[in-house]
């Protein structure tokens, strides 16, 4: 950090403030004000001068009353109470004192009342502005002292090295952000300055301006800030606090401004549900192995999620979940990975087996890379963007599953593939709450992404008909107990073996059956089950909580 003269004094937009740092600012100064308006309410006011002790206690009525009075939650004149004589407080109505003016305050003491709202008011005021002050709003009250500090500052993982520039307030201060993570990253100031995106491995500037105060910045690419992308400006060595950093936090996870579902809600009409029916796996003219090919398009864009709400969602190939991939033991893959996204991105296809350094690697926007593995174990096995945080990356919607059929899987007359995501909702179409993913506190539970869709839209049978469900929980961290009301199945592969069915009719000795397929986390299989009788049959989480908010769609049975 270097600090060097600069007799140029601020231009107005060097205290300007973006519109981000206008409501942060709003938030604070709506909090200081509260505080004050307590402090200033607990004195006397002037119609209540009468008591002759140095301050009312704010344990006593009278206190608390001034207090409600200020905060707008009693009204000033309450035709229960009346003031003693003299001004000296109130008691509650039905004295005789009370009976006696039948519970009207007199006019003097309304006038008292008037001028300690007032008093309050002008506090409330007063400490917005020193509040402001504090927390490095636009408001400067500082001469410009002609010096600059020239701060640079690192990207060590998901932290800023260091993550405090001390100033003497009247410096102007200018950081460079010097990214030599592996990532995306930027900074962005509480007064609304930001480094825009900085590409791995790149560096960006920000101007800070005249500095009259404490600030607090972070990365604001989706979930860094909750993994610990903090950063503070120090004035003199005062520091913002835990009020500001935990406020701004509470801010940009979006915790007071995040959408509610109505998981009574239809869909729009013009919506189309997820194709859950899966086309065998290609095969190759000589039947051997075979290399797919694929290009995953990082995409960032605004969908539903069912239950009313639509999110910002990180997809590949804008859906979610990501393209259902199929094959044969011995297949090649050759996947292609393209960003066109805002921020880093990568893959992680549990289908392979190969060292994560280079084909897991996150890749900055506008870049691409080719991931190839060979898939020699058979399966559903999960994909996703493990570009941290992965929690919410793939909350976000960066999942999708890779089957790989067992050899000699006989064909069926239906096939559908369910993949299981939970949704933790943030504002009304923005990204998700990661205070919510952390404590696995999910709005929505969906199957192939959206909530409720294969109840407005259910999947098709007939009486008689084969159905297999290939069914995977992505997760990012609750269990799928995938169950069929109204039908059993006969035939269960979890994890690579058959455990009901198969070549080896495992069960059939003693009749065995199965009601649900229980999966953790990244874990996958098949069920197969037969309806003798049309109707509709609900296919659902059998963790009830987690059908209610959407994990619920119909089979619908013809004759």
């Amino acid at each position: 950090m270097t600090k060097t003269p600069n007799a140029q004094a601020p231009s107005p937009d060097e205290a300007a403030a973006s519109e981000d740092a206008t409501a942060g600012g709003a938030q604070d100064t709506a909090a200081n004000g509260t505080a004050n308006s307590d402090t200033s309410s607990a004195a006397p006011a002037p119609g209540d001068a009468a008591a002759g002790s140095p301050g009312t206690s704010v344990d006593k009525p009278d206190a608390v009353r001034r207090r409600a009075v200020t905060a707008g939650t009693a009204p000033a004149i309450d035709r229960s109470r009346r003031p003693l004589p003299g001004g000296a407080g109130s008691t509650p109505g039905g004295g005789a004192a009370a009976a006696s003016s039948g519970g009207l305050l007199q006019s003097a003491d309304r006038r008292g009342i008037l001028m300690g709202l007032l008093t309050a008011g002008a506090a409330v005021v007063v400490g917005s502005v020193i509040g402001n002050r504090g927390q490095g709003g636009a408001a400067q009250d500082v001469s410009p002292t002609g010096n600059t500090v020239n701060a640079t500052i690192k990207v060590e993982g998901l932290r800023f090295v260091p993550d405090t520039v001390d100033v003497t307030p009247g410096d102007r201060l200018v950081i460079t952000l010097d990214n030599t993570a592996d990532q995306v990253h930027d900074l962005v100031l509480a007064t609304g300055q930001t480094t825009g995106r900085i590409a791995a491995r790149a560096k960006g500037t920000l101007d800070a301006g005249i500095v009259a105060g404490p600030i607090e910045g972070w990365c604001s690419i989706a979930g860094h800030r909750a993994q610990g992308m903090v950063f503070h400006v120090t004035a003199g060595g005062a520091s913002a606090g835990g009020h500001q950093h935990g406020g701004g936090q509470s801010k940009h996870t979006g915790s007071g401004n995040d959408a509610v579902p109505d998981y009574s809600a239809r869909l729009p009409a013009d919506f189309k549900a997820f194709d859950a029916a899966l086309p065998p796996a290609p095969a190759s003219p000589d039947g051997g192995p075979m290399t797919h090919r694929h290009t995953f398009t990082v995409k960032e864009q605004v969908m539903q999620v069912g239950a009313g709400v639509t999110q910002r969602r990180l997809t590949f190939n804008g859906q979610v979940p990501g393209p259902v991939l199929r094959g044969k033991v011995g297949d090649t893959f050759e996947i292609t990975l393209v960003n066109d996204g805002t921020m880093s991105h990568s893959l992680d296809f549990h289908a392979g087996i190969t060292p994560p350094d280079k084909a897991m690697r996150s890749i900055n926007p506008g870049e691409s890379l080719v991931y190839t593995f060979k898939a020699q174990h058979s399966g559903i096995w999960l994909y996703h963007c493990s570009t941290s945080p992965m929690s919410l990356h793939l909350a976000a919607g960066m999942h999708g599953a890779v089957i790989i059929d067992p050899p000699g899987l006989p064909a069926v007359d239906r096939e559908y593939a369910i993949v299981a995501s939970e949704v933790y909702l943030g504002p009304e179409g923005g990204e998700p709450n990661t205070d919510k993913i952390a404590a696995k506190t999910p709005d929505l539970m969906t199957f192939n992404g959206v909530a409720f869709q294969y109840h407005q839209q259910p999947l098709k049978a007939k009486v008689g008909e084969r159905v297999r469900f290939w069914v995977m929980a992505a997760g990012p961290s609750l269990p799928t107990p995938f169950h069929v009301v109204g039908l059993q199945f006969d035939q269960v592969f979890f994890e690579g073996a058959w455990t009901l069915g198969g070549p080896g009719q495992i069960g059939n000795a003693w009749s065995g059956g199965s009601q649900a397929l229980g999966l953790q986390p990244a874990q996958g299989g098949f069920v197969e089950c037969v309806a003798s009788e049309p109707g509709h049959y609900a296919f659902v989480s059998h963790s009830f909580a987690d059908m209610e908010k959407g994990a619920h769609g119909v089979l619908e049975v013809s004759p």
